[in-house]
């Protein structure tokens, strides 16, 4: 069983979050807002904060942002958990991006709060936007007071996890789109063996799809297993 998680976790790696492969659901909002943003060349300079829960796509809608402008030929400076020795900030960036904020460091929190203040009166007189995500409100993250109001500066959206009729809906859609037939039982066993993230189970229906068109099986919860092990 170790080896089925970790291969889905590996899973969920591989997709590239964009837009495009992004189900909003009940984070509408939330979702127009960024992809108005990303697209459009007069950007706002208003901060945004996104909040939620494990699986409520927070991560999905900064990287879709962040590949949204490199598509466009556009840089922004990126900060999560695992960034240990952020950079200074650059004004060549278009913005600045800083994710699960609520496990920084004491240095991530000071390169976060001066990349925020410099985000906001870059010396060329163009304000860049910041966009940010934790697991809580501004107001209750264990950080420093200066940091912790300026994420609470602008616009705040709260993500909520898709419920399982909701992602059982959407797999399914995905999977007809796909001309696959998956058995209740089928969905039974991915809804509940993998990760609750969206862009894993959609990865992993692609792998299926795969799969099942090169051994010419229909997919059957053996076939996934067969899958796995053989991955």
């Amino acid at each position: 069983m170790s080896g089925m998680k970790q291969i889905a976790l590996d899973i969920g790696l591989a997709a590239v979050p964009s837009f495009a492969n992004f189900f909003a659901g009940p984070n509408q909002a939330a979702f127009s807002h960024l992809e108005l943003w990303a697209g459009n060349s007069l950007r706002s300079p208003v901060p945004t904060y996104l909040w939620g829960e494990p699986g409520s796509g927070k991560s999905h809608l900064l990287k879709a942002v962040v590949e949204t402008l490199r598509e466009q030929g556009a840089r922004v400076g990126w900060m999560d958990a695992s960034v240990l020795e952020p950079t200074e900030f650059n004004e060549s960036w278009a913005g600045v991006i800083l994710d699960d904020v609520q496990l920084y460091t004491a240095v991530q929190q000071q390169a976060a709060f001066n990349w925020f203040v410099n985000a906001l009166s870059a010396a060329d007189g163009q304000p860049r936007w910041v966009l940010a995500a934790g697991n809580l409100p501004p107001a209750d993250l264990a950080l420093r007071d200066d940091l912790r109001s300026r994420l609470g500066w602008g616009h705040i959206f709260e993500l909520h996890a898709l419920t399982e009729s909701e992602r059982r809906a959407v797999l399914r859609r995905a999977a007809d789109a796909r001309g696959l037939f998956l058995r209740d039982e089928v969905m039974d066993f991915m809804l509940s063996r993998f990760s609750r993230d969206l862009s894993s189970l959609m990865q992993l229906l692609d792998q299926l799809d795969g799969y099942a068109l090169q051994t010419q099986r229909a997919i059957t919860i053996p076939l996934i297993k067969a899958m796995l092990e053989n991955e």
